[in-house]
Order: structure tokens, then sequence, then C-alpha cells
């Protein structure tokens, strides 16, 4: 647990920077952060002490903008110590931080920059810049686009400052912290708009502490953990509970180098603290269901029986079940299979909080029962984000847990979610229609997820209120679980279930390039071709294993019909947002053709 002589209470610090000022005073010494030196091969640590030194030639910079209190910059950078030190420097002289996804698209990119009203902007490199100079009409009211690296510019119209050359050198001064009332402005973050252009969230300092003090009370944490930070800053699950939180406890954070070389940083770092979203979960457990295929009987049957044995484990533990012999065989069990398992996330892990969206009740048996403790949570970013979460004493995976200390919940209309604390936004930028929409006159948020509430107030989301498929029949279905069901099939790289005012359910689906090659060679079919991907031999291959994954489902769950789709929904392509949410109204009317075909003669 953390203890006071680490913690940095509220009380002692209220706003985002001051936190990072009493930080460096607490533990100056203390590793802060590491990342790989791409010109060494080695991973380079900064203490605190060294943190608040850099930010303060950060800040230096920004003054020389003539930047004022209350103005908004935004950064455009993966996961590393630049991001954190422009962010604290921003914060710490009354800035508003507006991050932006590295992978969004330029005119979103645009859109944002200009919603905002932003003056500075930091991105990357050469390549970023290209991609946004599409949009350099649209940017026009920036001051400065700074960058990690020398940039050149074909129109010449923004000032591009590479920040080596602009961060001032000689004597540093001390990083400042402003004072601030903790209910300013702090940071203003564009939800994904999954339809239409998105919303910034304004989030005060209070919002995003308040946040991070009650996170402490689901999951312990200290200056002893360490945490890899792989899921990008720019989401704020990410941003609250992997970087701020890290400094109101003293934990270390290492910056992973990419998702790509995300199990090297694994076995690298070792992570005691692990904040993830369920696609990284999933990508493990289909990694090891094709392995275990590959195994002899008996390879397959000791690990089903490592992962039955410490699932009952478990739930023995957290006073479920009672005890069963076979518990003895679990010291055996866990260094013949478990341990392999845990040695790939580094094999320090305390726990894996996992956030952001689903979390399949399959993965998580499986994890836990290989002695892997997953904590599953749920919020939103207008809640800052965290609104429940398991306690590791109390963890029920297929619920997403009690409600924070502070935090009320109620059911209200159609099972939806409310929520009210001090972690609830200001409001949207710019956009007073939009807040009254979602945030009632008594001060409840509404959530958009239907759920109900069970024993001890543990939260079950059921489905979400606009993405409720009604059939013909007057049949409701919530699409979400069936599919991530199905995408948990290691063929089946993406899934969108449809039968809105249709007789039965469908699904559209992109296949796994490596997955299909040897099935697509046993029919006959080239994998490359899009003419395969209308053979109806290769539909009904894919429609039983389908059928399988969903089996377990009620009979309202019945796939009939599934159309294979050559291309993967991207961000690039404009089907996913930059939070890889399904754009659903665009992927059907991009396929409304082959949408209309499954449904022919109904």
């Amino acid at each position: 647990m953390t203890t006071n002589a680490q913690l940095i209470t509220l009380e002692q610090a209220d706003t985002l920077a001051a936190v990072l000022e009493a930080r460096a005073k607490r533990t100056p010494r203390s590793v802060a952060y590491s990342q790989l030196d791409p010109a060494t091969d080695q991973w380079r640590s900064y203490t605190w002490e060294q943190v608040t030194a850099l930010g303060a030639r950060w800040q230096q910079g920004l003054k020389s903008l003539g930047l004022e209190r209350g103005d908004r910059v935004a950064v455009m950078l993966r996961n590393c110590l630049e991001w954190v030190l422009f962010d604290q420097a921003a914060l710490g002289l009354g800035l508003v931080t507006v991050p932006v996804y590295t992978n969004d698209r330029a005119d979103n990119v645009a859109y944002i920059l200009e919603n905002a009203g932003v003056r500075v902007l930091l991105i990357e490199n050469q390549e970023q810049w290209n991609e946004l100079e599409s949009e350099a009409e649209r940017l026009s009211g920036l001051t400065a686009v700074l960058t990690l690296e020398p940039v050149s510019s074909h129109a010449g119209t923004v000032n591009l400052l590479t920040v080596a050359d602009w961060l001032p050198a000689g004597e540093e001064a001390a990083f400042e912290a402003m004072a601030l009332d903790s209910n300013e402005l702090a940071t203003i973050v564009y939800t994904s708009g999954t339809t239409g252009r998105p919303k910034g969230v304004m989030l005060s300092h209070r919002n995003i502490l308040w946040n991070v003090h009650a996170s402490l009370s689901v999951i312990p944490v200290s200056g002893d953990d360490h945490m890899l930070s792989f899921l990008p800053l720019s989401h704020t699950f990410e941003r609250t509970a992997g970087y701020y939180l890290s400094i109101v406890t003293g934990a270390q954070v290492s910056f992973a180098q990419s998702v790509a070389q995300l199990a090297d940083d694994l076995v690298a770092v070792k992570p005691t603290i692990l904040i993830a979203v369920p696609r990284i979960f999933e990508r493990i457990y289909g990694r090891l269901k094709e392995k275990l295929a590959a195994e002899p009987a008996v390879a397959r049957r000791l690990f089903e029986l490592a992962v039955a044995t410490g699932w009952h484990r478990f739930e023995y533990s957290q006073g479920r079940a009672r005890w069963n012999p076979r518990l003895l065989l679990w010291p055996a069990l866990e260094k013949l299979v478990a341990k392999k398992v845990q040695g790939r996330l580094g094999g320090r892990l305390q726990y894996a909080v996992s956030g952001g969206a689903a979390l399949s009740p399959d993965i998580a048996e499986l994890f836990i029962g290989l002695g892997i403790n997953i904590i599953q949570g749920y919020g939103l970013t207008e809640t800052s984000p965290v609104i429940a979460g398991n306690l590791p004493r109390n963890n029920i995976p297929a619920s997403v847990g009690q409600p924070l200390p502070g935090v009320e919940v109620t059911v209200g209309a159609d099972d939806e979610l409310l929520t009210r604390s001090p972690s609830v936004m200001l409001g949207y930028w710019n956009n007073e229609e939009a807040t009254r929409a979602v945030v009632d006159a008594d001060g409840w948020l509404h959530t958009g997820d239907k759920v109900r509430i069970g024993e001890q107030g543990h939260i079950f989301i059921t489905g979400r209120l606009k993405e409720i498929i009604v059939l013909s029949n007057g049949e409701k279905i919530p699409p979400g679980d069936l599919e991530l069901a199905i995408s948990l099939d290691p063929l089946i790289e993406q899934a969108m279930i449809i039968g809105e005012r249709r007789p039965y359910l469908a699904a559209l689906a992109v296949l796994n390039a490596e997955a299909l090659e040897p099935i697509a060679r046993d029919l006959g079919l080239d994998p490359v071709d899009p003419a395969s991907f209308t053979d109806g031999r290769l539909e009904q291959v894919v429609l039983e294993r389908i059928q399988r994954s969903l089996a377990r489902f009620p009979g309202y769950a019945k796939l009939h019909r599934v159309a294979l789709v050559p291309e993967p929904w991207s961000i690039e392509n404009e089907m996913m947002t930059p939070t890889l949410k399904l754009k659903r109204h665009r992927i059907l009317t991009r396929y409304q053709d082959r949408v209309d075909a499954l449904y022919a003669g109904h």
C-alpha cells in the first residue's frame, strides 16, 4: 500500500505541476522515468530532480513564445519524456494542454487545433509534418510548431522550431508551478468521434487529481512500483493512471518503444504494474491458443489443468469456492506452465489494470488462472476517467468493479448508468448544448452505457444505448460482447455485427492474413485475391467458426450470414477512431451492397 511518506496528498498539492514540484522535493534522486536511447541502445534514466530541471528549461522556451495564462498548447508525440516535460512546463505556467493522437488523420488534427484555438504544437519529425502540411491553411492560428527532429517546410508559412535550438542554453531557472485555483482548466481532451466531429472534454486540475487519489483505493501503488507506459498518453486512461498517478505515488515509469516491440520491452523493464486495454491481452491469448493447437495433447491438457487449478485457487482466495485437494498441484503447475507465461510479461507483474473497453471473461479467467492478476476498471474521458474498478480482494472479472469512493452511481431510464463526482468534467469546449445533453441539471453525467448493479455494488456493463441492434421482430441485442467473442478467434481480426431492422443477425468480418493463408490454400483459393473473399466455401468456414465462438450465448445471438471484407478497418481509411473504435455508420455505408446481399430475399 502507498505509504504516507511517499504519497503527495491533495492537501499538499492540488494542481498537476505543484504535484511534480512536491515530488522532486520529496524524492529528488529517485528514478522517475526511463526510455531507450536509440544512440546507445541502452535504457537511460532520469530522476525527479532532473525532470524538474529539464521542465524549467521548457518553461523558459514557452515563455519566449509570448503565451499567456489559459492559452492552449498541443502535443502530438509518442510516449516519451518530452511529452511529460512539455505537459508539465505548460501546466506550471497556467497553460492548457491539448493531447493529439500521433496516428490521427491530418484533417482531424487540424480541426482539433482550430477548435481549441491552439497557439503552439509539439510534433516529432518530418513524416508527421508532411501529413499536417496538407492542412497548412488551417494551421494559421499557430504561433509555432516545435519539432523533436529538424523539419523543413515546403510552404514556409509556419514557424518551425527544432526543440534543441529552441530550448535556452546556460544556467537553468527553477521549475515554476504557478498558483492556480485547482478548478481551473488543465486540459482539453478530444473524444474519439465515432459519429461526427470529436468534442473537447474540459478537465480541471482537481478533476484529474481527485480521480488519481480515488483510484489509489482500488489498486495500491507505491514508490517501489515500476510501470511500462505504452498506451498513448493522449488517452485519458493512460494519462491519469500511468502518468499523473506515478507522480503522486513516486512510482517509476518506463516508456515503451512501440506496441510492436512491447514483448521485448516487458522482458527488459519487468514492470510490477501494467496499464492496458483488452486488445493487448486478446493478442497474447490468441498467440497462446495458436501455439497450444500445435502442441501434443498431453501439453494441452497440462495447460488446461494449470488454468483450471489457478482459477479455482483465485476463486478460493476470493471466498467464492471451497478448498479442493487439487490446489496442492498448484506449485508444480505454476513452475511448469504459469511461470512461462508470467515471464512473457516480465515476471514481476503484481497487477494488470484493464480498461478502455470490455474484457472478455474467458481472457480474464485464463490470465488469472495463470497467476496474472487482471483488474478490470471502467470510466470515460468525461470522468477523468475512472468511475469504477475491481479491488484485488473483491475481484469479479466479469464486472467492471465497484464505484470509487466518493463516486455516486445510479441507474436511469433504459438501464443507463448515471454518475456524479468531483471528477466529472467541466463541460465540452465551446459546446454548451452538448454539455447539457450529457450532464443534467442535478450534475448527473449520463454515460450512455446500459448496466445492471450486482451484489456489493459491482457494475456489469450490458451494452451501449446507441449501439443496441433492434431486429425487425423487436428483439434488442447489444453487439459488443458478440464482437468481442468473435474476435478471439485467431482467424478473425475484426468483426461488426449488423441487423438493425432486419430479420436476423449477420456480420462483416476482416480476416487475419497469416491465419487465412493455410485455410485458403486448402480451399484452392488465393488469399490475396479479392474474389476469394466472396467465395461461398470460405464464407461458410468463417460462419461456422463464428457460430462456435457464440455457442455459449443465448439463442438470440445466432448469426445466419457473414460477409468477408478484404481490407482492414483503420484510422487511415476512416473506418476507425484514433482510439480504435469502429465507425459503424461509415462501415455500413462503405459496404452497403454487401450488407443488402446478406438479406436478399428476406
